[in-house]
């Protein structure tokens, strides 16, 4: 027992560090992008590509991520892509142009996207029945990636170059790459290789990136026609996966089963509510209630702080109420820090109410997501670890731009009628109809948690 406990912690310290860098990096060039333009001499619109071309990389290599596992093993597969992440990292640092940077920055991307993937199912395959409680003390170091990464880049940019928001990866790659040669384990994968699916892969990794282009920039023409494509690409993807079946590259037949689907929705909502909330409040405070960018910033943290003070609890509430309980009193919860949010668009605005009801929304959102993915991966067999955390990160990549695609769109409806506070009371009302959606779909979850993994 003493062995297995130590395995857990050490496979979690690589996974973690991993996973803290990746998340990081998505959001440390945000505040850079000024330097970017006059150091480069580039456009803003260029530039933003530097950040784009990550996101995007990201959910290029998602669905390759079963594959490679099959092909080359967790454990060789984390330490390339540790090392490529770190490698590239340093390129970024040394880029000589605009195009260099957002051609580094694709293959950092790249080769990050697998990270968290990968993270996720190492630590299922160790964790066992303590999944939800592992899984909710390793989650607090990512959690502050985009929290710290933003202030890290604000003290990195006042005494340096913007060069050195890439340099600082490498020793933190360094340690992660000594760090996961010595702890993770070498094991062979039992999973069956499966030949490569070339249609599904260039259906459905196409299809990932032009629905992320296209939800971006939905209010042009271009990222209305990227949205079409990609649900032309994605419904191309899903016949054939139904018709090759165990041999797609991302095998549908996991959602057959009730407790793995059941999660997916509530990871697809529960994902896409957080990132729709984060659009909607920022632009409320600012446009109707006039505060500056650093106000809204530190009002905002509030909803980090209640995911942070709740996710350590996670596994013990998950072992004493069980996975559908826990999960409907978050979904409940965030539909009660959400609510006043109607009230204070129509009404004048209290920096109390709001922070109190942001508080719960992260609070009961952090119930919601780490119980069910739990669920998810306990419901797998060993063997489908690699696919089912692949089809996890999908589902959760898609619900982000979804639903903030719809709210945004029904904001900028209302607007156009002239009104600003009822056009927000209108989106915030949309985002309590979904909350109250996502509370309905975590009673399909499992009373608790049934471990199916077999070695």
């Amino acid at each position: 027992m003493e062995e297995s406990t130590k395995l857990i912690w050490k496979v979690g310290a690589v996974a973690v560090l991993g996973s803290l860098m990746a998340q990081m990096d998505a959001t440390v060039v945000n505040v850079a992008l000024p330097a970017l333009v006059m150091s480069l001499r580039s456009s803003l619109a260029t530039i933003q590509w530097v950040i784009s071309g990550y996101l995007l990389a990201l959910a290029l290599m998602l669905p390759l991520n079963a594959w490679l596992v099959e092909r080359m093993g967790a454990r060789a597969l984390y330490l390339w892509c540790f090392a490529a992440f770190t490698l590239f990292s340093g390129l970024c640092g040394l880029a000589w142009s605009t195009p260099s940077l957002i051609a580094f920055r694709v293959v950092q991307g790249a080769s990050g996207g697998l990270m968290a993937p990968l993270a996720q199912m190492m630590m299922a395959r160790v964790a066992g029945r303590n999944m939800a409680r592992v899984f909710g003390y390793v989650s607090m170091p990512i959690l502050l990636g985009p929290v710290v990464g933003p202030v890290l880049a604000g003290a990195i940019l006042m005494h340096g170059s913007w060069r050195w928001l890439f340099f600082f990866n490498l020793p933190l790659g360094v340690l992660g790459l000594a760090l996961a040669f010595v702890f993770l384990p070498r094991e062979r994968e039992a999973a069956q290789r499966r030949p490569f699916d070339f249609a599904g892969f260039l259906l459905l990794s196409p299809g990932l990136v032009v629905f992320l282009y296209g939800a971006e920039y939905f209010r042009e023409r271009m990222g209305q026609a990227a949205l079409a494509l990609a649900v032309l690409l994605l419904a191309g993807f899903f016949r054939v996966a139904v018709h090759k079946q165990e041999r797609a590259i991302v095998d549908l037949q996991l959602f057959r089963s009730r407790v793995f689907s059941a999660a997916a929705v509530a990871q697809f909502i529960g994902n896409g509510l957080m990132f729709a909330g984060q659009m909607l409040v920022p632009v409320y405070l600012i446009r109707l209630c006039g505060r500056t960018e650093a106000a809204t910033g530190w009002m905002m943290a509030s909803l980090g702080l209640g995911m942070m003070c709740t996710f350590p609890l996670m596994g013990a509430f998950t072992e004493r109420f069980g996975i559908r309980r826990l999960a409907a009193g978050g979904a409940v919860l965030a539909l009660a820090g959400t609510l006043p949010l109607v009230y204070l668009a129509g009404h004048m605005l209290s920096i109390a109410v709001l922070v109190a009801a942001l508080f719960l929304r992260g609070a009961g959102l952090s119930a919601v997501g780490l119980p069910s993915v739990t669920g998810a991966y306990s419901s797998v067999r060993k063997e489908e670890l690699p696919m089912a955390t692949t089809s996890m990160n999908i589902v959760q990549r898609l619900g982000g731009p979804t639903l903030t695609t719809v709210c945004a769109t029904v904001l900028a409806w209302r607007m156009t009628a002239g009104l600003p506070a009822q056009a927000f009371v209108a989106s915030f009302a949309l985002l309590s109809i979904l909350h109250a959606v996502l509370a309905l779909a975590t009673l399909r979850l499992p009373l608790r948690v049934e471990p199916q993994q077999q070695s």
